[in-house]
């Protein structure tokens, strides 16, 4: 069974920054779009940002201009590195594929104080 490992989140102040990374166990992380998703208590996952297959990326707008998604597929492994930080981007974040999602990994904790 594919499984996804999420590391990197952590407590930081407004303005920070993190890198957040995932990586996968499947062997078809190659043909797969990738997406970065976050989770706030009581509310659904939100798809944040997206990469395809080639490296193209796509953001939500609540994080573009701040996030950026890339992805190694020697390593299968996707990242999101998070600049200027803000307490509205606190969650647990995930990474899955784009579509059809498989199960969903533990996540890691991001938590941006004021």
């Amino acid at each position: 069974q594919v499984q996804f490992v999420e590391s990197g989140g952590g407590l930081v102040q407004a303005g920070g920054s993190l890198r957040l990374s995932c990586v996968s166990s499947g062997s078809t992380f190659v043909i797969n779009a990738m997406g970065w998703y976050r989770q706030t208590p009581g509310n659904q996952r939100e798809l944040v940002a997206r990469i395809s297959v080639d490296g193209s990326p796509n953001y939500a707008d609540s994080v573009k201009g701040r996030f950026t998604i890339s992805r190694d597929n020697a390593k299968r492994a996707v990242y999101l590195q998070m600049n200027s930080l803000t307490p509205e981007d606190t969650g647990v974040y995930y990474c899955n594929k784009r579509f059809e999602p498989l199960p969903w990994g533990q996540g890691t904790q991001v938590t941006v104080s004021a």
